[in-house]
């Protein structure tokens, strides 16, 4: 195996973890970070399961991250490797079999308006409520706030995501990545610790998904909230992230944690671009370069 990759500040075996598991004792409460670091979510040894009919599958093992506010950290793996399990239980759905999840250093216990999950289902709106209607009944529900003050804060959220002129519109009448706007306005206008994005634009088509990604930059730049976003695609992770937990297929291991903050959409098609995509493939499914 050739030289270290400087992008990659993580990679991790079994028989690494095994060591590590050996000689250290686990935390009771989350390491201390210093109050500057501006650490936000730590997801500390954390391992997941669920049920089928049949058996009870381990989709997540000992995995551990942090997030940092305003980071755009960004789930990567295959199809069943865990990454969605562990949103929903970072979302507080799905409670963790060990480990936990800490949020401002408290553990999560439960779903809450600190943590909003927009999904890649288009029809999460419902369908009898107009575009500012759906954005603005959250906010009166969860937030208590006036129907005034929920109408002003809903429009003021559609105009950044450039819906305003479709506010009074039903659902029904909005294209894919439309629908996907507003569900994407309706979670930022809730002003959540973290948004939590479940693979929001898998089933758009190539070139709504590249723009419902250079909106969803646009947005972060302007707002700089802090994104914990799930993909199976490479490229979307580099565009989209700015650090990348890549996961090993079922169930899910902490392979590597990169850096990606230097692509985005101009990178793509560039060997630097297409070098790293390699190197991200190779440590997804390259078990024996992973454990050298």
């Amino acid at each position: 195996m050739g030289a270290a990759d400087p992008g990659v500040s993580r990679v991790s075996t079994d028989a690494a973890r095994d060591l590590a598991d050996a000689i250290r004792p686990r935390p009771a409460e989350p390491p201390a970070v210093p109050a500057t670091s501006g650490r936000l979510l730590a997801i500390d040894r954390v391992s997941l399961e669920y049920r089928t009919r049949e058996r009870v599958v381990r989709a997540a093992h000992d995995v551990s991250f942090d997030v940092y506010g305003a980071d755009r950290f960004v789930l990567l793996g295959p199809s069943g490797c865990g990454k969605s399990t562990l949103l929903k239980a970072v979302a507080g759905f799905v409670p963790p079999v060990s480990g936990t999840i800490w949020l401002d250093g408290e553990p999560v216990r439960g779903p809450g308006t600190d943590r909003i999950v927009v999904f890649q289902e288009f029809d999460q709106l419902p369908p009898w409520k107009t575009v500012l209607q759906n954005v603005a009944f959250p906010l009166r529900v969860a937030k208590q706030l006036g129907r005034r003050e929920a109408h002003d804060l809903a429009l003021h959220t559609l105009h950044k995501v450039g819906l305003a002129p479709f506010a009074h519109a039903y659902p029904h009448t909005l294209s894919g990545g439309m629908k996907q706007r507003v569900a994407i306005a309706r979670a930022l206008a809730m002003q959540p610790r973290v948004l939590l994005m479940d693979e929001p634009f898998a089933a758009l088509d190539a070139l709504t998904r590249r723009r419902m990604q250079e909106e969803l930059l646009r947005l972060w730049d302007d707002v700089r909230f802090t994104l914990l976003f799930v993909t199976h695609s490479i490229d979307e992770a580099l565009v989209v992230g700015n650090r990348i937990l890549l996961l090993s297929p079922h169930p899910g291991r902490v392979r590597a944690e990169l850096n990606s903050h230097q692509h985005s959409h101009e990178s793509v098609g560039g060997d630097a671009f297409r070098d790293r995509v390699a190197d991200i493939h190779r440590l997804l499914f390259d078990t024996a370069e992973v454990a050298q």
